[in-house]
């Protein structure tokens, strides 16, 4: 329900935005891959997955093949029974990480998530607090006339610009960790061939770690936005009230736009800080 004033209304719309992007997020990060958007994208990543199977046994081969050569230096060191039973372990382990490797990677999502869900029960949040207009600003802008009112248009709009981004780029970042997720998981089969060969193992370890590393992002973006709901739950206050209107409302959007940048930035550099702390540089 609008107030019948444009700056409230255009002010409270934005923070509207913010708010409902920040709730869609809450909702995503609790969200299986299988259940995001109906499972029609997680079936399609089944079938691909599905498909290069035949491709990661065949590299199986390879890598197997290019193993033996570079770590055997003779003939007769691979027909040693020791070397023979050490080969034909590291193969069938090699056979069964690209055969069963969405199991192995479905099971890596559970554990993340699992370390989610105990974070956001450990908040004590079933939401995350909206951030609001205070009632007191609401009177302020209310009671300006209307030449008072023209610098105030100038600062809605420009705040309202910068509230509407932030809340784009930050729904993207958390959209864009499931697309990584579905981009790792219909690859699997190729990396995860290379534990065939000792030398060429440690491209599905990084793999692997990578791919955890994107499970992660999900603990650090949970936590970004349980900071900043304590950020929301005490709105800037007005420090006095004896100041123009334009400039108590400028106090105002721009502390919260700077609250707002710092949940952001949290959540755009979640990828680089688990990495780091993962040694993935």
């Amino acid at each position: 329900m609008g107030s019948g004033n444009w700056i409230v209304d255009n002010l409270n719309s934005a923070l509207g935005t913010w708010n409902g992007k920040l709730a869609e997020i809450w909702q995503l990060l609790s969200t299986t891959p299988e259940e995001f958007k109906g499972g029609t994208v997680w079936t399609v990543i089944q079938g691909i997955n599905g498909a290069l199977q035949a491709i990661g046994c065949a590299l199986l081969v390879l890598f197997f093949v290019m193993g033996i050569v570079k770590t055997c230096g003779s003939f007769t060191e691979v027909k040693k029974p020791e070397m023979v039973f050490k080969c034909f372990i590291r193969f069938v382990l090699a056979q069964a990480a690209v055969t069963h490797g969405m199991e192995l990677m479905t099971a890596l999502f559970q554990v993340a998530q699992g370390m989610i869900s105990t974070i956001m029960t450990a908040s004590g949040l079933s939401v995350l607090t909206d951030t609001t207009l205070p009632a007191e600003m609401v009177t302020i802008i209310e009671d300006v006339g209307f030449l008072e009112s023209i610098p105030l248009w100038a600062i809605t709009l420009l705040g309202s610009l910068f509230i509407w981004v932030l809340s784009l780029i930050m729904i993207l970042t958390v959209y864009s960790r499931f697309f990584k997720l579905y981009l790792a998981t219909a690859i699997a089969p190729i990396p995860m061939a290379s534990f065939a060969g000792q030398p060429s193992s440690s491209i599905g370890v990084a793999f692997l770690k990578s791919y955890a590393a994107i499970c992660l992002e999900g603990c650090i973006i949970v936590l970004a936005c349980v900071i900043f709901s304590a950020f929301a739950s005490t709105p800037p206050a007005i420090v006095d009230d004896t100041l123009a209107a334009a400039t108590i409302v400028w106090n105002y959007v721009g502390e919260i736009i700077f609250n707002m940048l710092v949940l952001v930035g949290c959540i755009k550099m979640s990828d680089r800080l688990i990495r780091e702390l993962m040694g993935l540089g």
